[in-house]
């Protein structure tokens, strides 16, 4: 039996036509087996929301073919992709997509709905899952109510609900602090050691390196070698190291940044962001 849940095939995506033209991913070869975490890291502009709005079988490709389960995804009709999204998919987003008006509980329970479980097969299945991931006190409480960790684990939690073979995840950490940052990428760990489902995710954030088998680094709609990035350490978040990244050397080494004013305040202090000198 192949082991391979998902599989993007020369995956190409072009936007607009002419002098106008942009070629988000080129050519782009994946292969995700069950049980395996892929984290795609990259500068912001690098194509790595398409790639993934291509997974999830939320943008159709310019050509190539992504197959999940052995189905191809880009010759499925249009009428059928709604429904394959919510079985066969779980997602995850940076602003967490809750449902404003619905509670914790509801929302878990509207994606359960919209795969076709109702009534109280799919209130028990929300609530276990929310519970589980200790939110048991929070099943009423509306997103407002919620602080960002909680709603990120909603967010799981709607996911996860359906069994999903894949999980995509866009920046699930990038808004949150250090510790919930790493409890959320120990919850998207656990879907795949423990539940065998494939986790597929995009981000800066260098921390997720942490609970990640593979780490593939894409710029300008290609993979390329991960050894041309380095972390920017005042806010953590991979760069290149190309001489036009903002970059500052100090004490004979080359410090690389995302912006300026990273840049700026490491210059100003640099003890405080380098380990065992502060």
């Amino acid at each position: 039996m192949d082991d391979v849940a998902i599989r993007a095939e020369r995956l190409e995506k072009v936007f607009g036509e002419g002098d106008v033209q942009v070629r988000a991913v080129r050519g782009i070869d994946l292969e995700v087996v069950r049980g395996q975490v892929a984290l795609i890291m990259g500068p912001s502009g690098s194509g790595k929301t398409t790639l993934l709005s291509m997974l999830g079988a939320m943008l159709r490709p310019t050509s190539g073919k992504v197959e999940l389960d052995g189905v191809d995804l880009a010759r499925l009709p249009e009428s059928r992709l709604p429904d394959f999204r919510a079985t066969r998919f779980g997602f995850v987003f940076q602003d967490f997509n809750l449902l404003s008006s619905l509670s914790a509980l509801e929302n878990v329970q509207f994606a359960l709905n919209l795969a076709g479980t109702t009534g109280r097969k799919s209130r028990e299945r929300a609530e276990a899952l929310l519970r589980g991931f200790g939110l048991g006190h929070r099943l009423s409480f509306r997103p407002e109510k919620l602080s960002g960790g909680e709603k990120q684990r909603v967010a799981i939690s709607r996911a996860l609900a359906n069994e999903p073979s894949v999980i995509l995840a866009d920046e699930p950490t990038a808004n949150l602090d250090s510790k919930i940052g790493h409890e959320i990428a120990r919850l998207l760990r656990n879907a795949a050691t423990e539940e065998g489902r494939s986790v597929v995710i995009v981000s800066h954030d260098t921390r997720l390196k942490d609970i990640a088998d593979r780490v593939l680094w894409l710029e300008d709609g290609e993979f390329r070698e991960i050894n041309e990035m380095a972390v920017d350490p005042v806010c953590g978040m991979a760069v290149e190291r190309k001489p036009e990244t903002p970059h500052y050397q100090y004490e004979g080494q080359t410090y690389y940044f995302c912006s300026p004013e990273d840049r700026d305040e490491f210059a100003a202090e640099p003890t405080k962001f380098i380990p065992d000198r502060g």
